[in-house]
């Protein structure tokens, strides 16, 4: 393979000095205070998704800006900088609907970085500069579930993963990066996800590409967030040849030492280092000044190991400069660095590292997790009873099994599913997760199923020259790329080896094969030269056990650092039925079979004899089977089996002693633990003893989540074993329920308070809120959780909609902040009183005291971290304490208000009148607007069989919390079969109202003469040219740097001065009247499913007739669209010409505007739909809007605006300031 361009020249610097990597990306492009427009530019000027938080789209939108920070960072002294590429998945960019720009992103993020480093390359030519493409860790996990509920479900796959990382990695290098990095790691999965893509595109290409790694420590315990620790990390991607490995993020330089000096210890590669700045202050900024962070990374520096040092959240140049000065002083003294030289032994991972070293004699494999071995794990397969099958894994473990083998290969099982489900079942184990797996088949599907799905090292078993040298030759290359080690059975073309002299031939054969074609490491080669059964009857079996012990011998003295391994089982198989001889058996063949060189074997370890204590008479007749020392050794020994009476079937098993302490012990361990074997047997004692069923949750199990809490917040728990709680946890109240319900007291409902849960609109970052969301389930509360990017309109209908007692807001970018305030705001508009609670890497107590709190009357708490949320929860909850404990809050947020000055920072604006100059530039004289065949106000009824067609049913899945498009969801392979079955309910509920007419669809529209007067305000006419009324439009403040205009809603209006009448339109549709009461029926039968699919029903065929009066509008009523003919998915796309934008939304956010419509149009007296005193429609189910026709009119954002067009529009409006700052207060 060919050393791409500058391979070599790295390697050699690298172990020359210390190499820097440059600082931040997000902190530099956030002090530039950027606004949506410069998101979207001209490329992606009509996206319906605001872009604002989107930061690699900047490479295309803002390039100069890009630019600017490569070179501030190249001055500054950095040797390698970042393409800006961290979020230039297709993964990621779904959550913007710019996935099919992820090319173009990544080759012009590498092309600006390329030509940033070549132009200060040549300004210093001894100090070369190279680029970094950057591959994140996208936003989604493959080794974790997002729903607590459902352990075995993923939200990404690892092949999903691997094209985006390939399209990515492709994409950069063409554009010119030097190397690769795969940065900011928390799941190691992901992490070989994109290492796999790498070496297909290395190989493809013949092109060796240098590769940095670095890893994210989440919490105290050291770990990243899929639980590994940094060893088992380590190994987990040894298979790959780095230019270093590293960790950035999390923490500041002081608090990655200890990290550091574990990477030292256990790296074989150079160490990379680029922490934040510090840890985030009381405001959620990063303030720690480039001498402080110098001070605590100079010692780093001084550490030979560490090569490549950097910055990350909230480092500038400043900083930059400053390590680079301490790196080129460090580096007078730093020795030459050396890479160390590790002991060729078999390592192999789970959750925590495995080492096969001369301390260990043999490695106990797991045999019971197998469909072929163990009646019962069939049994409990295919009956789909993972709890138990999972029992059975936990106790091989806990029995001393050190690798676990996983085998689905039955006739009426579908192997690779059960595999991959099985397999994510045990991630969520820590307890079974933490040793390696070793997947099992004789299907090749199967076993790279199963391999897409450990973040560990594990263990093949197996492969054979059975089919041909090319077909081993591929799946041998495969499993060195998936990064496992392999079990090579003795079998070839011509058959299994049943004699010494095959099984030489067939591994000596295999070796060479994999040593010299393949490049397979040789430390993880493992033979299995075939246990066969002994004391058969059978000639030809006699040497079985004899020959497996000599060619064991001959394999570790003839072939270097291969590991030898069996299936010991077999050699028993003459005595099913009779443990007894087959577990002294077992035993006396590891005994001898591990002096031979047997390094590893397929055993159940909690079933076996110690070999000393075997009856000597039985051990003398077993070995001389096992040795052919006689001719009538099988016979002797049947003989003796014989004479074995009243044998026990099964093993007694030994009550565990945690099982003999007190019950709240008993409840403490299981929880902690995650043990559910016993715990609804524990419950049941509990419940006995309690006066109340309840008291059962309030107290004993309460005591032990508490536990959970503490140990996760102290870092001693991580988020697997939170999850596996918190299913023990659900399983304990399931069982209490009929309980409960059935116990009529005055005692509190057994129905679990809500929680809503939700990223906020801008952010996509997950990971805080969903280890809330888990540690908020451990303790019965009903969480709903809306994902990431939500807007604000989103959270607050949920809320209500669902009588949530707790909304949740999350966010981890510093824009996310403003975001938040602007949910509580619109919360206060409403007069809702429900208790927020923030949290996120950058909110803090002081930034919820001066910038939140003040915009809600309600209860505003900031949540420090996610062992806290549940304490907050419960004083937010209780009855009795509630409003005092509101109340020292609220009270706690004043004085820490009144003790610091408000430091937000503003955007940059234009004056009102610099805006209204840089307005749309349209050129009315070359245009004639389409006057209405209908002008004047109509009304309409239809039934809801013509509105059907329209419906956009991606959000009513979407609803129902079944992520996907609409048809394809239907097929999707994780909620498609739920998907169809609510999508066929849905439709026969259709079907049943529409006989029985339950919809009662209004419509009102009307369609006027109108002109732009005043520049921002639109003047609506009658039909005879008097004016009716007057639209009032805000005009965005924001200074663009692009050429782009400052928008307002008039622009998209002929001016009166020029002389041509324009027309506007207005309409309001409804397909909620009436339907309150159909729903409150269903409830009060105790039908909720039903209750619920109407209501979601309802807002879809109102979304659907505004989609269809508007399609009437544009061919008929207004007839300026009449040649459009749009299929279903061009509607739903919006693809055509004009706008119905709403008031209260972001390019008419002033919410009052609706009440213009309403007068204009009288439609609450003409179709029943009202406006509350907040401007909320009634009922929810209804939807209202202007129409605008110019070609050039487009959704946008006001966005922030300043006091004096907030003063110029109350003037406008002959309306108080007061008032008018009320209503846009988040505007300015």
């Amino acid at each position: 393979m060919i050393p791409s361009e500058n391979y070599t020249l790295l390697r050699e610097l690298i172990q020359n000095k210390t190499l820097v990597l440059d600082g931040a990306m997000g902190t530099m492009i956030q002090a530039h205070n950027l606004v949506e427009q410069d998101f979207r530019g001209e490329l992606f000027a009509d996206s319906k998704i605001l872009l604002k938080g989107n930061y690699d789209v900047l490479s295309l939108t803002r390039p100069d800006i890009i630019t600017q920070i490569h070179e501030a960072y190249l001055e500054a002294g950095a040797d390698i900088i970042e393409t800006n590429t961290f979020s230039s998945t297709t993964i990621a960019q779904a959550d913007y609907g710019l996935s099919q720009e992820v090319e173009k992103l990544n080759f012009q993020s590498a092309q600006l970085a390329k030509k940033a480093a070549k132009k200060l390359s040549a300004l210093t030519p001894d100090k070369p500069r190279f680029v970094a493409g950057v591959l994140g860790p996208t936003n989604k996990t493959a080794s974790l579930s997002p729903d607590v509920n459902r352990p075995g479900y993923r939200a990404i796959s690892f092949e999903e993963l691997r094209t985006a990382y390939k399209q990515q990695a492709e994409a950069l290098i063409k554009g010119g990066a030097d190397l690769l990095m795969i940065e900011t790691i928390f799941d190691t999965l992901n992490a070989k996800a994109a290492l796999f893509a790498i070496d297909q595109l290395s190989q493809e290409w013949n092109l060796q590409i240098p590769i940095m790694v670095s890893g994210t420590i989440t919490d105290a315990s050291g770990r990243i967030l899929s639980g590994q620790t940094l060893e088992a990390f380590i190994t987990s991607i040894s298979h790959t040849p780095l230019l270093s490995i590293g960790l950035n993020c999390g923490w500041g330089a002081k608090q990655l030492k200890t990290y550091a000096l574990e990477l030292e210890r256990v790296s074989p590669y150079p160490i990379s280092i680029h922490p934040n700045a510090g840890l985030p202050n009381e405001f959620g900024y990063y303030d720690q000044t480039p001498q402080i962070m110098g001070q605590e990374i100079q010692s780093l520096l001084q550490n030979p190991a560490i090569r490549i040092v950097g910055g990350c959240c909230g480092t500038t140049p400043d900083h930059i400069r400053v390590i680079s000065e301490l790196a080129s002083q460090a580096d007078q003294t730093k020795s030459t660095y050396i890479e160390k030289t590790k002991p060729r032994v078999l390592e192999l991972s789970g959750l925590e590292p495995f080492k096969y070293n001369e301390n260990i004699a043999f490695v106990n494999v797991g045999e019971r997790t197998n469909v072929t071995g163990s009646k019962k794990f069939l049994r409990l397969i295919k009956e789909q009873s993972y709890e138990q099958a999972l029992a059975i894994a936990r106790e091989q473990v806990e029995g001393g099994a050190q690798i676990i083998d996983i085998n689905m290969d039955e006739g009426l099982l579908d192997g690779t599913q059960e595999m991959k489900t099985f397999l994510n079942l045990i991630a969520s184990e820590p307890e079974i997760a933490k040793v390696p797996i070793m997947i099992d088949s004789s299907k090749w599907e199967v076993i790279e199923a199963g391999l897409q799905c450990l973040q560990g090292k594990g263990v093949v078993n197996s492969i054979s020259l059975k089919s041909g040298e090319a077909e081993f030759i591929h799946h041998a290359k495969l499993i060195k790329r998936y990064g496992a080690a392999v079990i090579v059975m003795a079998f070839d073309e011509n058959g299994q080896a049943d004699n010494l002299e095959r099984r030489i031939e067939i591994c000596s054969r295999s070796y060479k094969i994999l040593t010299e074609q393949v490049g397979f490491p040789v430390q993880d080669i493992i033979f299995d030269p075939n246990v066969f059964p002994v004391a058969t009857g059978m000639e030809e079996h006699r040497r079985n056990a004899l020959d497996f012990f000599l060619a064991s011998k001959w394999i570790k003295e003839n072939l270097p650092l291969a590991n030898i391994s069996g299936g010991i089982s077999n050699v028993s198989f003459s005595f099913r039925g009779n443990n007894p001889i087959r577990e002294a058996m077992h035993s006396a063949f590891l005994y001898h079979g591990i002096k031979h060189g047997l390094s590893m074997g397929i055993v159940n370890p909690s079933l076996l004899t110690v070999y000393d204590e075997i009856e000597p008479e039985l051990l003398t007749r077993i070995e001389d089977v096992l040795f052919d020392r006689t001719d009538d050794a099988t016979e002797k020994l049947l003989e003796f089996a014989d004479s074995i009476k009243d044998i026990k079937e099964e093993h007694a098993q030994v009550i565990e002693q945690w099982r003999t302490t007190d019950l709240q012990s008993r409840l403490d361990y299981a929880l902690v633990k995650g043990v559910s074997t016993h715990i609804e047997e524990d419950i049941e004692e509990a419940r006995l003893t309690a006066n109340h069923p309840i008291e059962v949750i309030e107290v004993n199990l309460m005591h032990a989540m508490g536990i959970v809490g503490n140990l996760f917040g102290e870092g001693k728990m991580f988020l697997p074993q939170v999850v596996k709680s918190a299913r023990v946890m659900k399983q304990a109240v399931a069982y209490l329920l009929p309980y409960i319900e059935s116990t009529k007291t005055t005692k509190k409902s057994s129905s679990s308070p809500k929680i809503l849960l939700a990223t906020v609109k801008g952010d996509v970052h997950d990971i805080g809120k969903n280890i809330v969301s888990v540690v908020l389930a451990c303790n019965n509360y009903e969480i709903i959780d809306l994902g990431v990017m939500v807007p604000a309109e989103k959270i607050i209908e949920t809320a209500i909609r669902e009588k949530v007692d707790i909304i949740g807001l999350s966010g981890l970018i510093t824009p996310s902040l403003d975001e938040m305030i602007h949910v509580v705001s619109e919360l206060e508009k409403i007069d809702c009183k429900i208790p927020v609670m923030v949290g996120g890497a950058t909110t803090t107590k002081l930034h919820t005291a001066v910038k939140i709190a003040p915009h809600y009357s309600g209860a505003v708490v900031q949540v420090k971290d996610a062992s806290r949320a549940v304490t907050v929860v419960s004083n937010l909850l209780q009855p009795e304490t509630s409003q005092e404990y509101i109340q020292s809050i609220k009270d706690d947020y004043q004085q820490t208000k009144e003790k610091y000055l408000n430091k937000r920072e503003t955007q940059s604006l234009l004056s009102i009148q610099e805006a209204r100059v840089n307005k749309l530039a349209i050129e009315w004289d070359n245009y004639q607007p389409t006057r209405p065949r209908e002008l004047g106000v109509y009304t309409e009824e239809v039934e809801i069989g013509e509105l059907i067609p329209y419906i956009d049913w991606s959000p009513f899945f979407n609803a129902w919390e079944l992520y996907g498009k609409f048809p394809e969801i239907l097929t999707d392979p994780v909620v498609g079969e739920s998907a169809s079955q609510l999508y066929n309910d849905a439709v026969d509920l259709l079907e049943q109202a529409k006989k029985e007419a339950w919809f009662q669809p209004k419509a009102i529209y009307g369609l006027f003469g109108a002109n732009q007067v005043r520049t921002d305000d639109i003047e609506v006419c009658a039909p005879d040219g008097k004016p009716l009324t007057t639209i009032y439009t805000l005009r965005q403040q924001m200074a663009k740097n692009n050429g782009l205009p400052n928008y307002a809603l008039s622009d998209f209006v002929a001016p009166k001065e020029n002389g041509k009448t324009d027309y506007m339109g207005f309409f309001c549709v409804t397909s909620g009247l009436g339907i309150d009461l159909k729903v409150q029926r269903f409830k009060k039968s105790g039908d909720d499913y039903t209750a619920l699919l109407l209501s979601s029903l309802s807002d879809r065929l109102a979304e659907a007739y505004a989609e269809y009066l508007h399609r009437y509008v544009r061919k008929e009523a207004w007839g300026y669209a009449e040649p459009e003919s749009l299929s279903y998915q061009q509607l739903i796309a919006e693809e055509y010409q004009g706008i119905r934008p709403a008031p209260g939304y972001p390019a008419c956010p002033d919410h009052q505007q609706k009440k213009t419509i309403w007068e204009l149009l009288e439609i609450e007296q003409k179709i029943g739909v009202r406006i509350t005193s907040s401007f909320a429609m009634y009922p929810a189910s209804s939807i209202s809007g202007y129409y605008f026709s110019h070609p050039q009119s487009k959704y946008f954002s006001v966005g922030r605006i300043g006091l004096d067009q907030a003063e110029d529009y109350a003037e406008r409006k002959n309306q108080n300031i007061d008032q008018v700052k009320q209503w846009l207060k988040p505007l300015l």
